[in-house]
């Protein structure tokens, strides 16, 4: 975590860990040992494909933001600066969008249900952490409220 990671973004990266871990687990435990649940083959091919578009769209949202890593802070050293082009043009916070489809893709894969749950919670986890950080730069990055009001949605183009 870099140097001015907010204590609340720290709680939120390390919840989030424990819900990635839970998906992996309960999964293996789901569908490797107990087979408590199936889901039809179709829900596999699905998860493949949201993890797919996920990394996709995660590696260009990469691409375009050299300000992009793993915690919220305004990087001084770097000239933290607005990305506005590539998915930031279309969501303010595309990575979160990509980390939502590989996270759900992934319980889906794992051939689980039960995966589902620790999957949706961290994927709540998530929208926690864009509102979160959405508020945070508008605090605290010049000319990211002008880039909140052309930029209106979150997540979700045309709903938040």
């Amino acid at each position: 975590m870099g140097a001015g990671t907010p204590a609340w973004d720290r709680a939120i990266v390390y919840l989030l860990h424990v819900f990635f871990i839970a998906i992996l687990v309960v999964g293996g435990l789901d569908a490797g040992r107990y087979h408590w649940t199936t889901l039809p083959l179709w829900f596999q091919a699905a998860g493949v494909l949201m993890m797919l578009g996920g990394m996709l769209l995660v590696g260009w949202a990469m691409g375009q933001n050299p300000h992009f890593e793993t915690t919220v802070r305004i990087q001084t050293d770097q000239q933290h600066r607005v990305i506005d082009s590539g998915p930031y043009r279309i969501v303010r916070h595309p990575g979160y969008v990509a980390g939502i489809l590989v996270i759900i893709g992934m319980a889906l894969v794992l051939d689980s249900a039960w995966a589902l749950l620790p999957a949706f919670l961290a994927s709540a986890d998530l929208i926690i952490r864009t509102a979160a950080e959405d508020r945070f730069l508008q605090d605290n990055l010049d000319g990211y409220r002008a880039f909140a009001k052309r930029t209106r949605c979150r997540l979700l183009p045309g709903v938040w």
